[in-house]
């Protein structure tokens, strides 16, 4: 199955990023995961919507291309972080290619409560009309206390943890196949 990742952090050491690259390595054999990169989106901008810059076509089109998308999200301020907003405004305009698509979350942060709060927000806005992405429920991953299960090389090493994403892949692999 062919699945991006929009992750919700640009930052070099990002837990979340370190999340997305686990999954693309250890369910290489299941998943063609592509992590894509919002550092070069620019700012959506209505004025420039039906004509926007080549890195935002590029952008929709790798996720129009896709099966489905895999969410990866801190939490800022207690919501979703402004960078992945932005790329969510991108897709649900003009051609809005996240209709129908569907989607798997989660998120990782220090604290332990993981990104509870930030995936509340996420859902609502994954079904809002410009978006309407089916999402996978029942299966959330609240990485909490992300600074411990992790090591310096990025690898998860939290065994629970690993575990539950084994179970929380197929699942999502098993119900995205009802919409591709």
């Amino acid at each position: 199955m062919k699945v991006v990742a929009i992750v919700g952090s640009i930052r070099k050491e990002s837990y979340n990023m370190q999340l997305a690259q686990f999954i693309q390595k250890r369910y290489a054999e299941k998943l063609d995961l592509e992590v894509l990169n919002l550092k070069d989106l620019p700012m959506y901008n209505q004025d420039i919507e039906n004509e926007p810059p080549q890195v935002v076509v590029d952008f929709k089109a790798k996720v129009k291309a896709a099966d489905a998308v895999l969410w990866v999200t801190p939490e800022y301020n207690g919501t979703v972080p402004g960078v992945m907003v932005n790329a969510i405004d991108w897709l649900s305009r003009v051609d809005k290619v996240m209709i129908g698509k569907p989607s798997i979350m989660m998120g990782a942060s220090m604290g332990n409560l993981g990104t509870v709060k930030a995936q509340l927000h996420l859902r609502d806005i994954l079904f809002s009309p410009g978006i309407n992405s089916p999402l996978l429920s029942g299966n959330d991953v609240y990485v909490g206390a992300v600074h411990t299960k992790f090591d310096a090389a990025g690898n998860l090493t939290d065994e629970g943890t690993v575990k539950f994403l084994d179970v929380v892949i197929d699942n999502f692999i098993d119900w995205a196949k009802k919409y591709i």
